[in-house]
């Protein structure tokens, strides 16, 4: 059986390496061409150079205008020259032999012959999908501008309804070299022929492929569940809440990707305000910009993870689960608005402030300098913005005890000398040092900061937090040290985020924008303006200028701590959502909190809800040691139904003695009968550990911690010490289930003194 299933690994990756050759040699044409057009362009400016010799005005205003063309033209096509070509779609003969300007058919629907009654057919069509189109020499597309008309089929084929497509690709390259592919197969039933061989299909959709051409009724049925229900998703009214509920392996992340895609070409308008992914961890970023690339069009989708949603912020470390309980619990809100104020008194605030006025001198003593405090800090504007009222409210107190309300009647007259008694004051250098050390501007890192010391946090937290829970977050920010520029963890980042609301921060300058050489030219000043931004500098900005999107999809949204949940919300309070997760892979302790939170950030929008129930990831054999702990972890909630069967029945083994020898040696069997990758799932504090452990075993074989496995898979996986994972924190069990779903292939779990294994290896908590 082995043997067999290398085999059909070894066919697999041939089909693959074969089939990223073709877009390989696809590509290599179409860079051929881009540079062509570029030679042309530059052609163009060297005559329209030339031309300009000639003194006539006519001449010099036909020269102008043609290097505006050309050079905006050149501009372009040097913008668009890196990574630009994303897609593919196969397509059936249509209804109609029209072309459109841009060389492809104009047939949405096949022809009433295009799937003969066998289920085989012809594909008549290939287009490639790209950020710009481009046509050879006799005028036939290379690749189809993503906003033209024949570009639509990549975005609104599905299952459902296919239209014309048979096969959908997804292409990564970089630069001028393609990394991968990945297929969905829009008619998984029909056998599909490209030049007289069948077409392949690549990563998942192969997969639906064998589901659907099953000679069983019941794989045809599995197959048309796995589209109906995802479709529905996909499709989904814009104008509320998507939440979409579904085990491990279900496909919630690309069903939801290929909602965004399906909404921002279905109305690009409204959802020119911007669309934001957010992804639990750096890993998943990285797989949701392979699945759907397209989506990074001129700054409109933003995918970032939950420790990078905050800007100059970025999450490198880990909490224990005790700490990141605390600093993610709702009562985290409490402390830091007292942290806020607390804030202003720290670092020695001076407690009396002395001015001279009318030629006597003015004093503020300490009482009366709190009650000011008092007074302004009773608004609920952020601290740093109730500087301008702390300031007049000092200089109302001055003023009144200088005696000059009362030296003029004369309304016009006492108001001059009013005026001229704050602009007197508040220019001297005793009053502006004064009102900088008492009312300092404070910065998110500079209050986290001071949340390190024990004492000022006590005060802060004494309703909110026990003793103990006070020193463990304390202890936890000393790493972000005294000027708060430490490293910090994802949970971190969630405090800095609402830190940042409490405060409130000066709006930031806008940044100038640099001429292009271009520009400069005689004549061209008034005929162009500064040169075009390149999609990539407008994306760049745009993601800084931006603080809210019109739609916003929630990856992995079971995960999220109440803090989270207020931090993400505030990105999306004017636009819809769509929220997949699933509540049995869970790591937060206490789902109702976090659900009350979800719920004020999704505020009173409608909210369909749908469930995906399928588990086209694990093998039948996984899938059923992992129902084992679902059923400890979420009594009564039913596990996806799981596809297929490898024959492959999950291994246990139990360390004797050395457990990192164990492993290693488990990692290295596994390595050798599957082609991909070995994930290697640990408890959070052995993760370096583990990785010395595979130190030389090739990149081949992954280390993780738990919590770093979500949203991932792996051909195999070795899960050590199941105990160890379930012990480390109330939601340990969630996260077990989560780490035994991430095989393709084949399971290992290893197991420790802790787990208790029977005479087999099976440790206590995966007995049947």
């Amino acid at each position: 059986m082995a043997a067999q299933n290398a085999a059909v690994d070894s066919t697999a990756d041939s089909v693959r390496d074969r089939e990223i050759a073709v877009e390989q040699t696809h590509l290599d044409q179409v860079y051929r061409r881009l540079e062509e057009k570029i030679h042309e362009a530059e052609f163009l400016m060297n005559d329209a150079a030339q031309r300009g010799q000639v003194g006539t005005p006519g001449a010099l205003a036909e020269r102008d205008a043609q290097v505006f063309r050309a050079g905006i033209h050149l501009n372009r096509l040097n913008n668009e020259f890196e990574d630009f070509l994303f897609g593919r779609i196969d397509l059936v003969l249509g209804k109609d032999g029209e072309r459109g300007p841009d060389g492809a058919y104009t047939s949405v629907e096949p022809a009433d012959d295009a799937i003969r009654g066998d289920l085989t057919a012809d594909v008549a069509e290939t287009l490639h999908i790209g950020r710009i189109g481009v046509l050879d020499s006799d005028y036939s597309p290379l690749v189809i501008d993503w906003r033209a008309p024949a570009a639509a089929p990549f975005y609104r084929s599905t299952p459902k309804d296919p239209g014309r497509v048979v096969r959908r690709r997804v292409i990564r390259s970089k630069g001028r070299k393609v990394l991968g592919v990945e297929d969905d197969l829009m008619r998984p039933e029909v056998t599909a022929f490209l030049d007289g061989r069948e077409l392949p299909a690549i990563g998942d959709g192969a997969l639906m492929a064998a589901l659907g051409r099953a000679r069983t009724h019941s794989m045809r049925d599995i197959v048309s569940s796995i589209q109906a229900e995802q479709d529905l998703v996909i499709r989904a009214p814009a104008a509320s809440v998507a939440e979409v509920a579904g085990g491990p392996g279900t496909g919630k992340t690309a069903v939801a990707l290929h909602r965004a895609a399906y909404l921002l070409y279905q109305d690009r308008r409204r959802y020119s305000g911007g669309i934001l992914i957010v992804s639990p961890t750096p890993l998943l970023v990285a797989y949701t910009e392979g699945v759907l690339p397209s989506l990074g069009e001129e700054g409109q989708v933003a995918i970032r993870a939950l420790g990078s949603l905050v800007d100059g912020a970025e999450a490198t470390t880990y909490d224990s689960p005790a700490v990141a309980r605390i600093k993610g619990s709702s009562r985290m809100l409490k402390v830091l608005r007292k942290a806020v104020r607390g804030a202003l008194e720290l670092g020695g605030a001076p407690d009396r402030l002395r001015v001279v006025a009318f030629g006597r001198r003015q004093e503020l003593e300490a009482d009366e300098l709190n009650r000011i405090r008092q007074n302004v800090l009773s608004g609920t504007a952020p601290v740093n913005l109730l500087r301008p009222r702390a300031r007049k409210l000092l200089l109302d107190a001055l003023y009144a005890k200088s005696g000059g309300a009362g030296r003029h009647s004369d309304p016009e007259l006492a108001a001059e000398l009013r005026s001229a008694f704050d602009e007197d004051i508040s220019t001297e250098d005793a009053f502006i040092g004064f009102l900088n050390a008492w009312w300092p501007e404070l910065t998110p890192r500079a209050v986290l900061a001071a949340l390190a010391d024990e004492r000022h946090l006590g005060r802060w937290s004494r309703r909110d937090l026990n003793p103990r829970e006070t020193r463990q977050l304390a202890r936890s920010l000393r790493r972000v040290g005294p000027d708060g520029k430490g490293p910090l963890s994802v949970h971190d980042v969630a405090l800095l985020d609402e830190l940042q609301q409490l405060l409130g921060a000066p709006a930031r300058p806008k940044r100038r924008r640099e001429m292009d050489p271009l520009d400069q030219l005689s004549g061209l000043e008034e005929l162009m303006p500064v040169r075009e931004e390149t999609q990539w500098e407008r994306a760049e900005r745009l993601a800084a200028e931006r603080t809210e999107y019109a739609h916003v999809i929630v990856d992995e949204a079971q995960d999220l701590t109440p803090m989270q949940w207020r931090m993400v919300g505030r990105r999306g309070r004017m636009g819809t959502w769509t929220v997949v997760g699933d509540p049995a892979q869970s790591s937060w302790t206490d789902p109702e909190e976090a659900a009350a939170a979800r719920d004020e950030a999704l505020g009173s929008r409608p909210r369909r809800r749908f469930t995906l129930t399928v588990n086209y990831r694990n093998p039948a054999e996984v899938a059923e040691v992992a129902s084992r702990v679902l059923r400890l972890a979420m009594p009564g909630m039913e596990p996806p139904s799981a596809v297929r069967s490898t024959g492959l029945q999950p291994r246990f083994t139990a360390a004797q003695g050395d457990l990192g020898a164990a492993v290693r040696e488990e990692t290295r069997r596994l390595l050798e009968q599957v082609d991909g990758t070995v994930g290697v799932v640990v408890a959070m504090d052995r993760r370096a550990e583990a990785a010395g452990w595979l130190a030389d075993l090739g990149a081949r074989a992954v280390a993780l911690g738990s919590l770093e496995a979500k949203g991932l898979e792996y051909d195999a996986t070795v899960v050590v010490s199941p105990a160890e994972i379930a012990d480390e924190s109330p939601a340990g069990l969630r996260v077990l289930y989560v780490a035994l779903t991430r095989a393709t292939q084949q399971l290992t779990v290893v197991s420790a003194d802790r787990d208790k294994p029977d005479a087999d290896g099976v440790p206590e908590l995966l007995l049947p």
